[in-house]
């Protein structure tokens, strides 16, 4: 059985229960991810195991992912863009989910309305976002979300959490909401669970698909090797931070209700 957690489930995973994907399928499954790859890193097993069982599952992408490599005279912002995005379809394609079943939101990268702290959820840009939320979600119908962990280190992360629980809170709907962290992982950000966030955290087997997300994630070369050479200041995922998305389960969190 799931348990309450107040310190970062990622101190000791192991000892959290292990679900089967049978236990999380859901008619129509809907990923949001932050930035193209964030659905692969954090949900490409379940995004694999739900597509072989044969839920329908649609991806959102949040943001363009242009600010990965700002200075790329190789890789203008429109020309990474297109190419973030390409890789998305390809990690996607090779997990089960088809082009048309993929949304590309493009809002700005490192600049998701909500991301800063004197952000007003009032705003004009917040408001805008959610309205094309809402669109998505009022289209897709669906019954099972994936989002950013509420407390992510990443701003965008953040501001993403934000951005999908506002729509369901206008839309008024009926829908199991399922937390994934990325950046947690990184020691040197984790944080411990706010007593005000009520969470069980549990973690999904994916041995089975474990080896098939390995290769989405490859999808994203941009993201994961040198393909993008000319910014010194450019992101790259190290094999450290790489590891942590290896493992034969991934690991997710549910409010308490």
């Amino acid at each position: 059985m799931s348990q309450k957690v107040e310190q970062s489930p990622l101190l000791d995973p192991s000892v959290l229960p292990l679900r089967s994907i049978h236990e999380l399928a859901a008619p129509s499954v809907l990923v949001v991810a932050p930035h193209p790859d964030d659905e692969t890193l954090g949900c490409g097993g379940a995004i694999a195991s739900l597509c072989s069982l044969g839920c329908s599952v649609r991806v959102l992408v949040i943001s363009d992912g242009t600010q990965s490599h700002p200075h790329s005279c190789q890789y203008p912002s429109a020309k990474l863009r297109a190419l973030r995005e390409s890789e998305t379809r390809l990690a996607m394609a090779l997990l089960g989910v088809d082009s048309t079943d993929i949304k590309f939101l493009r809002l700005p990268d490192g600049s998701v309305p909500g991301v800063k702290p004197f952000d007003s959820l009032a705003s004009t840009e917040f408001l805008e976002a959610v309205s094309a939320c809402c669109r998505v979600l009022a289209a897709w119908q669906p019954t099972l979300i994936f989002i950013p962990w509420r407390n992510d280190p990443h701003p965008d992360h953040r501001a993403t959490w934000k951005l999908i629980s506002a729509a369901i809170q206008t839309l008024s709907l009926s829908v199991r909401v399922v937390e994934y962290p990325i950046w947690d992982w990184d020691v040197q950000q984790r944080r411990d669970i706010h007593p005000s966030h009520q969470v069980l955290a549990w973690r999904l087997d994916i041995h089975q698909v474990v080896d098939l997300k390995q290769l989405a994630i490859a999808a994203y070369q941009s993201q994961t090797t040198n393909l993008i050479c000319d910014d010194p200041t450019g992101f790259q995922l190290t094999p450290a931070m790489l590891a942590n998305f290896a493992h034969p389960w991934e690991l997710y969190l549910e409010e308490i209700l």
